[in-house]
């Protein structure tokens, strides 16, 4: 068994089965793929992927199961060679951080900024999508950090460090009905189309949820997952819009009126979601620690070794988060 073999089949897993994909990506021949796939079989006595003719066509049970043990092992590898960089080199490397457009947008731009001069040999990559794509790139060894609100805690080998409280606010055009109002109710916004982000997307979850404890049914109008489509649709009239608060900026949205929503809607946390098994550069904690000032090393390292949600809970209860 060669660690070769074990990066063909994982590959191939996530390149929907397709050896040709998988060979053009790592740089090789699709027959010198399909040929150690097949020695790795002969080796082990089954079926990793099932065939028809030379096409795969699904993964075996007992591929499954070794398709996510070569996984772990190689993320072990990349560990050791990260262990090597980090005592060769602590200020060079390579940081992957997946995350929303809302995030890379408003939230991490001085962070960025921070670090990159702090960091100048650290090549940093950004990686936007769905809080589920995030967490998932993570969870698989694809990228180094998630940040996030939502989506994260259905990722057993993910650990989750809170980071900052945040909440949304309408915005409408100038002149617009609800602008005038002093304190705006659900029953207020409900009376008009919205527009909002995607379901699970930005602390989406907990603006369905105050609808519906007030048994109020809004028509959604447009979703989007960037605050700013959403902004350019309620320029257009189309609706009210619903965005978390960071999104709105006095000067280059000051054709459009922020009212705050805050008494609304309950709070979204932020976090940041790393593996539990993963090895952390010292440059990592470093960011942790510029993005979520209360996030120290020691405080990283701690919640890394504890395995139970209700411990991390536990950890930050008394922590006063703060408030973006």
């Amino acid at each position: 068994m060669k660690l070769q073999q074990l990066r063909y089949i994982w590959e191939v897993a996530h390149h929907d089965l397709n050896v040709s994909a998988t060979a053009e990506s790592l740089y090789t021949s699709q027959p010198g793929i399909s040929k150690q796939i097949r020695l790795l079989e002969d080796e082990l006595g089954v079926q990793i992927f099932a065939r028809n003719g030379k096409q795969f066509t699904e993964i075996t049970p007992a591929g499954k199961l070794i398709i996510q043990l070569a996984g772990e092992i190689l993320s072990k590898v990349d560990d050791i060679r990260h262990v090597a960089d980090e005592f060769r080199d602590e200020r060079s490397g390579t940081l992957a951080i997946a995350t929303t457009h809302t995030q890379a947008r408003y939230a991490l731009p001085g962070v960025v900024r921070a670090f990159m001069r702090r960091y100048p040999q650290v090549s940093l990559t950004m990686h936007q999508g769905t809080p589920m794509q995030i967490a998932d790139m993570v969870s698989k060894g694809e990228a180094d950090l998630a940040i996030a609100t939502e989506a994260m805690e259905l990722f057993d080998n993910l650990v989750m460090l809170p980071c900052y409280r945040w909440n949304r606010c309408i915005l409408v055009p100038r002149g617009h009905p609800l602008a005038e109002k002093e304190a705006l109710s659900l029953q207020d916004i409900a009376q008009y189309p919205l527009i909002t982000y995607v379901f699970g997307f930005t602390g989406r979850s907990k603006l369905d949820e105050a609808f519906s404890r007030e048994n109020l049914q809004p028509k959604v109008a447009l979703t989007a997952v960037d605050a700013d489509v959403i902004k350019t649709y309620v320029r257009l009239g189309l609706g009210v819009g619903i965005v978390a608060h960071m999104a709105y900026d006095p000067k280059a949205d000051a054709d459009l009126v922020a009212l705050d929503a805050s008494h609304l809607f309950r709070d979204s946390v932020t976090r940041i979601g790393l593996r539990r098994d993963s090895f952390v550069r010292g440059y990592i904690f470093d960011f942790i620690h510029e993005f979520a000032p209360h996030l120290s090393r020691e405080v990283v390292e701690r919640t890394l070794k504890l395995r139970d949600k209700q411990e991390i809970d536990a950890l930050f209860a008394g922590v006063s988060l703060p408030r973006y």
